[in-house]
């Protein structure tokens, strides 16, 4: 008798939060791309007046991403203030915008140059309710493509349903979760955990191993937010080394070294040189530390120290990897240890 009348009770209010919740989610996402579309506005307009064209460019760009960065948190760096300026530019009527989508739709949209390929990735995303992933999942296996050289609106029929399957439905919680919408509250980001005991020792150790070396290291992070191409990446330590005016980036790896890791980190390095870089700071430099049950390696990546003098410096104020080694495999010993325990 007693869960007949609390049943109705609690489906009642949970009915009313869910609502509430998506008018939240709803209302956020409006204001965010109403904002965006303002900035980007703005900044077309100061670079459409002669009387400042001339000094109007990329490094101003900079310096307003640095600013709003300073005040506001992530989400201003240089390539999304060029997507808030390119959006305003494909959409100078606001209310052509769709505040069914999130700037995360909206940033993977305006990577499309061809308007009319544009305009049915966007209008298939509204009417099928795609997530972000699903919208990249369909742009990477060409379904506008698929669509222009299916023959007969039962074939084109078709390939829609196909691409259909295996859609993700919006809800809420995936709007509040975009990167995007945390900088624009004003609240931390959840960070990505380090997946493993190991991983979080070998963070700890070398964070305190760099800064008792008394070389200008100052640190600066953990799980660093790199955005690329409107997708996440996190760079797992991130210091900045005063006298070397450089930022030192390093990636933890508990297997052995790979090309990919390389590869990634060299990312990593060009982000930070064209984003992050103050006018005075070197190119980034960086390291990985790869771990596997046989070995440790340390590999770096000096992005571009050509002047002699700047890798004379390098030499005195960045560990060499034998140190680097040294240390990786104190913590493995120490981490060996505990779990024989």
């Amino acid at each position: 008798m007693e869960n007949q009348l609390v049943n109705p009770l609690i489906s009642e209010i949970k009915s009313i939060l869910h609502t509430a919740r998506s008018n939240v989610a709803r209302e956020v996402n409006n204001e965010l791309l109403i904002s965006y579309w303002k900035i980007g506005e703005i900044i077309v307009r100061y670079e459409q007046n002669d009387s400042i064209r001339a000094v109007y460019g990329e490094k101003t760009l900079k310096q307003l991403s640095k600013v709003l960065t300073d005040e506001f948190g992530k989400g201003f760096s240089v390539s999304n203030i060029q997507f808030m300026r390119r959006f305003y530019q494909e959409y100078e009527i606001q209310q052509t915008v769709s505040v069914e989508l999130s700037w995360s739709h909206y940033c993977e949209l305006l990577s499309i140059s061809d308007k009319d390929k544009r305009s049915f990735y966007e209008k298939e995303a509204v009417n099928s309710n795609w997530s972000v992933r699903e919208l990249k999942r369909q742009i990477k296996t060409s379904l506008y493509e698929r669509l222009l050289l299916s023959k007969g609106e039962i074939n084109k029929q078709e390939v829609l349903d196909l691409s259909l399957k295996g859609i993700e439905i919006n809800e809420p919680k995936d709007i509040i979760k975009d990167p995007y919408v945390f900088e624009f509250l004003g609240i931390p980001e959840e960070k990505p955990m380090m997946e493993s005991d190991l991983e979080k020792a070998l963070v700890q150790q070398i964070e305190k191993f760099l800064l008792e070396l008394g070389r200008g290291f100052m640190f600066v992070g953990t799980q660093q937010r790199i955005t690329i191409n409107n997708t996440h990446y996190y760079a797992d330590m991130v210091f900045y080394n005063k006298p070397l005016k450089s930022y030192v980036i390093i990636e933890l790896k508990t297997t052995k070294l790979m090309p990919e890791a390389v590869g990634q980190l060299n990312m990593y390095l060009n982000y930070y040189e064209n984003e992050v870089n103050d006018e005075g700071d070197n190119k980034p430099i960086g390291i990985i530390l790869c771990t596997d049950k046989d070995s440790v390696a340390a590999e770096y990546a000096l992005g571009g120290l050509s002047s002699n003098i700047f890798a004379s410096k390098y030499t005195y104020y960045i560990p060499d990897k034998e140190q680097l080694i040294a240390e990786v495999e104190k913590v493995i010993s120490q981490w060996s240890t505990k779990k024989q325990v």
